[in-house]
């Protein structure tokens, strides 16, 4: 008897992970994602990057405001799901819900659980500089993300590391390890570890109002801030009474008393400025409405005074 595979998901990192399970010899027979959303200069609705692999695939599509509705809870039980595989959906799912499937929902979560349940796990391993993160299959109860763990695999964080290429590591390494699981799940030959609540920790959405840099922090964090919100909502500085996007920073070692905020230097190596700890070195911004440029291209056209006090940014 074929397992009968159900998908719930939204955003590319849980894409990645659908495309995976259809290439796999495993048939996907619905797809839960979110309703189209507006997008771009126009707002006009769009449909998720999971909607569009589905579509892809003619398989059937399914995009409930909420999971709350029993019109739709009832919906579910009627297509007889064996199992829900779930990865970025972004609603909650109730006991009705959790309780259908007779093998249960598995989540695949972008985090060593307990350490970063919720939205931002990719995010806020990189803000609070952690040396490694990874990816949690887990089966899922009522809780957020608080469900026994089936498997877990690490991925060391590089220096370079933004949150772009974790989130493109760690999609890969969850379809790696959830097709692992699998054949496990359906043979009932799993084992589940209860998740440690003390060693548990939060990870909240992350804001807009986040991404303005604050001279005042060490380089290090800053550079964490760059690299985090790349490639959303990117973080944001001010020269010139322009407030720039920075893509790529480095952090320099200052030994010297500086107030934070001056500007250091500014040639063809890149912006130096001076922070709480530290030196950071812009290396690639974006001026509104322009092309992402090296610094060297900015200061071309916008020749920076060293000394100058930049100020600082605000929402």
């Amino acid at each position: 008897m074929a397992l009968k595979i159900f998908f719930a998901g939204t955003p590319e990192f849980a894409a990645i992970i659908l495309q995976r399970i259809i290439e796999s010899d495993y048939r996907v027979y619905g797809i839960y994602t979110q309703p189209d959303r507006p997008s771009g200069r126009g707002q006009r609705l769009t449909p998720s990057p999971v909607k569009k692999v589905g579509i892809t695939h003619n398989i059937p599509i399914y995009q409930p405001k909420t999971l709350k509705d029993k019109s739709i809870q009832d919906q579910f039980k009627a297509l007889t799901p064996d199992i829900l595989i779930v990865a970025a959906y972004g609603l909650i799912l109730p006991l009705s819900i959790l309780n259908t499937p007779l093998l249960g929902c598995i989540n695949v979560h972008a985090s060593l659980l307990p350490r970063w349940r919720g939205a931002a796990p990719i995010q806020r391993a990189l803000l609070a500089g952690d040396k490694e993160t990874g990816v949690s299959i887990m089966k899922m109860d009522v809780g957020l993300d608080t469900g026994s763990v089936i498997r877990m695999n690490t991925y060391a964080i590089q220096k370079t590391d933004t949150a772009a290429t974790i989130h493109d590591h760690l999609a890969e390494l969850g379809a790696e390890s959830l097709l692992a699981c699998l054949p496990m799940q359906v043979e009932n030959k799993c084992s589940y570890t209860p998740q440690n609540e003390a060693q548990a920790c939060y990870a909240p959405k992350i804001t807009k109002e986040e991404a303005f840099l604050n001279w005042n922090q060490s380089a290090v964090l800053l550079d964490r801030k760059v690299r985090a919100f790349n490639p959303w909502p990117v973080a944001k500085i001010q020269i010139q009474d322009q407030v720039l996007k920075v893509w790529e920073a480095t952090v320099l070692e200052n030994s010297r008393l500086t107030p934070p905020g001056t500007i250091l230097r500014a040639d063809k190596l890149g912006i130096d400025i001076a922070t709480g700890e530290g030196i950071l070195r812009l290396l690639k911004i974006q001026p509104a409405g322009k092309r992402v440029m090296a610094a060297q291209d900015y200061i071309n056209a916008h020749p920076l005074t060293v000394g100058t006090q930049l100020l600082a940014v605000t929402a």
